[in-house]
């Protein structure tokens, strides 16, 4: 390595290949590929099988360790995962409007959904079925943006864009929606940051907070709970180093390719996004949407969902434990996790919330973004509900209920447009 021969770099990599010296060959291989060894893809293959039996940990200090050997400048991070996956985001445009990303992805998961009036800086990782959605209004990402597994970035139609700075990290699970994230802030896994909130710079947001709407977070400060406030001021050390953490965790994901087959069965114009994942049998009604990134188990207990109700982007619906069921003109949020549970008509689930087993809805209930329940718990209809557990805040008024009403329409046009957009990709594919 000293001297740094490209051809006895080779030799040192085919040997440890045909002994099947996996962590030796590991970074043999990754000190080939800094050297530009010609035929380095052919040993590809064996890269890809060794380095899935390392941890993210163990895989990254490899290659800073080759890195730092070699008296390199580079992202050793980005150098080991760049093999690894050589998958590419799912684009679709919206009213016409193409994504547009100032270079392409460090790294990209399976089942990335890029959508609409989207323009992302350079370098930018996506987590495995990332959705970053700019249909009702327009999203500005910086450079350096990383986003983890099943986390969502959208607006809040016609009402506020998103614009996130630049070197912001997001974890997995989180949800990004109609806000400003300044630079260099850490969102980590879970959260949810609603309509109209302002994050100032070098702001921390710790694990399943939620920011409320019109929020403002100041810089420099560390921000817990629903909801979100300041507990502490953060250095950038530190805040370097929890941006490392979550960064470490999209890495960890690049191992999980796992999707399964289901089937729909879909009522008259209904849809189903592409990277949406269905297992057994999901009964769909009329005017229903099943959003990008969702992901539907109904292989033990069915699900129905009814005439003009969406699931929004990255909601897990789990029919391992029992039935789903959820009634007409309904909205379950984005990122939404539920199991065995009943939705009656006219409801809405806020964005984030986690429905316990046997949950039961009644119809004309509004649930609060973030909210969980217990198991068993019964919402009576006409309030709207929220915390942590649920408990009933307010009876419904009609802004309320036009709000309600609202989103099923936007979704139903959201869901149309789409379905005709991902028809015509398909067609030029062929």
């Amino acid at each position: 390595m000293r001297e740094q021969d490209p051809e006895a770099a080779r030799l040192l990599l085919a040997h440890s290949v045909a002994l099947g010296h996996e962590r030796l060959g590991v970074r043999r291989y990754l000190v080939a590929r800094h050297l530009g060894v010609p035929d380095v893809e052919a040993f590809r293959p064996f890269y890809i099988t060794a380095a899935r039996q390392f941890s993210p940990h163990a895989l990254q200090s490899a290659a800073d360790t080759v890195a730092r050997e070699l008296h390199l400048v580079t992202d050793a991070h980005g150098e080991a995962s760049k093999p690894l996956v050589a998958e590419s985001p799912f684009f679709l445009p919206y009213g016409g409007l193409w994504p547009k990303l100032e270079s392409g992805p460090q790294y990209c998961g399976i089942r990335v959904s890029l959508l609409g009036a989207l323009k992302i800086g350079s370098n930018p990782w996506f987590g495995p079925s990332a959705v970053i959605r700019a249909d009702g209004h327009f999203v500005r990402i910086g450079a350096d943006f990383r986003i983890g597994e099943c986390s969502t970035v959208h607006i809040a139609h016609e009402l506020f864009p998103t614009v996130i700075g630049n070197r912001v990290t997001v974890g997995r699970n989180a949800v990004v929606h109609g806000c400003t994230v300044g630079d260099d802030c850490v969102i980590e896994d879970g959260v949810v940051v609603l309509d109209g909130a302002q994050v100032e710079d070098g702001v921390l947001i710790e694990s399943n907070s939620v920011v409320f709407p019109r929020s403002t977070l100041k810089a420099g400060l560390i921000y817990s709970g629903s909801p979100a406030r300041p507990i502490g001021e953060i250095g950038n050390a530190e805040l370097q180093q929890r941006r490392q953490a979550v960064s470490n965790a999209i890495f960890a994901c690049i191992f999980d390719n796992a999707s399964k087959a289901g089937e729909a069965r879909l009522g008259e114009h209904a849809f189903v996004a592409a990277t949406a994942s269905l297992s057994g049998t999901v009964q769909a009604g009329a005017k229903s949407g099943i959003f990008f990134g969702c992901r539907l188990n109904a292989v033990n207990g069915e699900i129905v969902i009814g005439e003009n109700s969406n699931i929004q982007d990255n909601t897990i619906i789990d029919g391992m434990e029992g039935s789903v069921a959820i009634g007409s003109d309904s909205t379950i949020g984005h990122n939404v996790c539920m199991g065995a549970c009943r939705i009656g008509d006219r409801a809405l689930v806020g964005i984030g919330s986690n429905l316990a087993k046997d949950t039961r809805i009644d119809d004309d209930v509004l649930l609060a973004a973030g909210s969980i329940t217990m198991a068993g718990q019964h919402l009576q209809g006409g309030w709207l509900w929220g915390g942590r557990p649920a408990r009933a805040i307010t009876k419904l008024d009609d802004a309320k209920r036009a709000m309600m009403s609202a989103t099923i329409e936007q979704y139903r046009v959201y869901g149309a447009q789409y379905k005709i957009a991902q028809s015509q990709r398909a067609s030029e594919e062929v």
